[in-house]
């Protein structure tokens, strides 16, 4: 495997589909989350990416681990991939879009064709474990 972009994840399920967000000026979706700062657990950040991007706050105590994907990365060189560590959680507040993110929306498996390929990989495990 080439280069590999680590991320984190949140996996929000309503109604049996999963909230993706899309970044301004790019057309596919992906789940909300990003990268870790120095020193940040995977809470830390967590909850960091989420306040940033959706203006919500993830409920601390429930966090829970949910699968990591590796997934080829989206507009990246060929060999490029990214690895998110997914979590389920909680929230507080409104969700709305924040930051880079220039819409949210809830995807199941009739919006295959606007995923990321790591959303894709996320959305097949939802529907494999329903």
């Amino acid at each position: 495997m080439g280069k590999v972009i680590d991320k984190l994840a949140w996996i929000l399920v309503q109604d049996g589909q999963f909230l993706a967000v899309r970044s301004e000026g790019k057309s596919l979706f992906y789940l909300p989350g990003g990268k870790r700062e120095s020193g940040e657990s995977d809470q830390q950040a967590l909850i960091r990416e989420i306040r940033e991007e959706l203006s919500v706050d993830l409920i601390p105590e429930s966090i829970v681990y949910a699968e990591t994907f590796v997934a080829p990365a989206d507009g990246k060189a060929e060999g490029v991939c990214v690895k998110l560590t997914c979590y389920f959680a909680h929230y507080q507040g409104n969700l709305r879009p924040d930051a880079e993110i220039e819409e949210l929306r809830f995807i199941g498996k009739k919006d295959a064709a606007v995923c990321s390929l790591a959303a894709l990989e996320v959305l097949n495990w939802l529907m494999r474990s329903n």
